[in-house]
C-alpha cells in the first residue's frame, strides 16, 4: 500500500509541477492584462468618474460614440495615418532589407545605423523632429529659406494640410527599422537554390525577386503587415507628443480620441466604449491574418 501511495504521489507531483512553474506567469499576466481589460469593458457600461459616481447606462455609451460625427472623422484620419505609416515602413523596410541582405562591405555598420531610429525613445524622437520642423528656429525651414526653396518659413506641424503628412513622415522614420529587421530575417530564409534555378531558367534579377523571393516570404509579409497595422492603428505617443491631435483635429486619430475623452475630459464611460470598439477592430484584423495563413 505504501509503495502504491508513493507511486500515486510521484505521479501527481510530476503532473502538478509544470503548472507550478506556469502559475506565477499566468497570475502576472492576469493582473497586468486580463484585469484591466475586463475592467475597461465593465466601465464602458457606466457613466462614471471612477471614484464615487457610477450610473449604469447599458449600451448608451456605445451608441453615443458610434453615432458621433467625430468618430467617423477620427476613423478616416486613423485609416489615412495607418496606411501612410505602414506603407512607408514596407517601402523603406524592404528596400533596406534587400540592401543589407547582400554581401556588401560594411554591412554590419549599416545595420547598426539603420536600426538607430527604432532604438531611440519616442520622446527623444518627437522632440528632435519638433526642433527640425520648428517654424521659427527649425533647421529645415532655415535651410530651405537660405537656399531659396521657400520664401518664408512653414509651420509644418501647425498647418491643417501639412500636419498629417509630416506626422506620417516622422512615424515612418521612427518605425521602419522593425519592419526592415523582420523582412531581412524573411529574406535570409529564402533558399538560394530556387533563386539560382530561376536565374538559370532565364529570369532576370528583378523577375526572380518578384516571382520567387517575394512569394517565398509570404508568411513573413503577412505577419509583419498585421503586427504593424495593429500597432500604428492604436498608436498614441508620437501623435500626442507632436501635435496632440491638432491643428483643428487634422491628426486626431481614434486612439487620440480615446485618450482625450478619458484624461482630458474625464469622460471615462464613452472612452472605454470606444476602446472596446478599437479592440474589436483589431480582433477583425487578427482573424484576417489567421485566414491568410490558414494553409501554413
Amino acid at each position: 500500500m505504501k509503495k502504491q501511495a508513493g507511486v500515486v504521489y510521484h505521479r501527481m507531483k510530476k503532473g502538478i509541477t509544470p503548472y507550478g512553474f506556469v502559475t506565477p506567469a499566468v497570475l502576472v499576466l492576469a493582473l497586468l492584462l486580463l484585469y484591466p481589460f475586463c475592467y475597461g469593458i465593465y466601465i464602458s457600461f457606466f457613466k462614471t468618474n471612477l471614484v464615487n459616481k457610477w450610473s449604469f447606462v447599458g449600451l448608451k455609451n456605445y451608441v453615443t460614440v458610434l453615432t458621433d460625427e467625430d468618430f467617423f472623422n477620427s476613423m478616416v484620419t486613423t485609416v489615412q495615418f495607418t496606411l501612410g505609416v505602414v506603407g512607408g515602413h514596407f517601402l523603406f523596410g524592404l528596400l533596406f532589407a534587400v540592401m543589407l541582405n547582400r554581401n556588401i562591405k560594411g554591412r554590419t555598420f549599416f545595420r547598426a545605423v539603420l536600426l538607430l531610429p527604432w532604438l531611440f525613445p519616442e520622446v527623444v524622437v518627437a522632440n528632435l523632429w519638433r526642433w527640425i520642423f520648428n517654424p521659427t528656429m527649425g533647421f529645415l525651414n532655415s535651410m530651405m529659406v537660405s537656399s531659396g526653396l521657400l520664401d518664408k518659413p512653414i509651420s509644418w506641424l501647425g498647418s491643417p494640410k501639412l500636419a498629417l503628412p509630416t506626422l506620417i513622415f516622422i512615424c515612418v522614420w521612427k518605425g521602419y527599422p522593425l519592419v526592415m529587421i523582420q523582412l531581412l530575417a524573411g529574406l535570409q530564409t529564402v533558399p538560394h537554390d530556387i533563386v539560382e534555378a530561376a536565374r538559370i531558367d532565364g529570369a532576370s534579377r528583378a523577375q526572380s525577386f518578384w516571382y520567387v523571393t517575394i512569394p517565398s516570404m509570404r508568411s513573413t509579409f503577412v505577419v509583419t503587415l498585421i503586427l504593424d497595422v495593429v500597432w500604428w492603428f492604436k498608436h498614441v505617443t508620437m501623435i500626442w507628443l507632436l501635435t496632440q491631435g491638432g491643428p483643428n483635429g487634422a491628426t486626431n486619430t481614434i486612439a487620440m480620441d480615446i485618450y482625450k475623452r478619458a484624461f482630458s475630459f474625464f469622460d471615462f464611460g464613452p472612452s472605454a466604449a470606444l476602446a472596446v470598439v478599437v479592440f474589436l477592430i483589431c480582433v477583425v484584423i487578427s482573424i484576417f491574418q489567421r485566414r491568410m495563413l490558414r494553409d501554413e
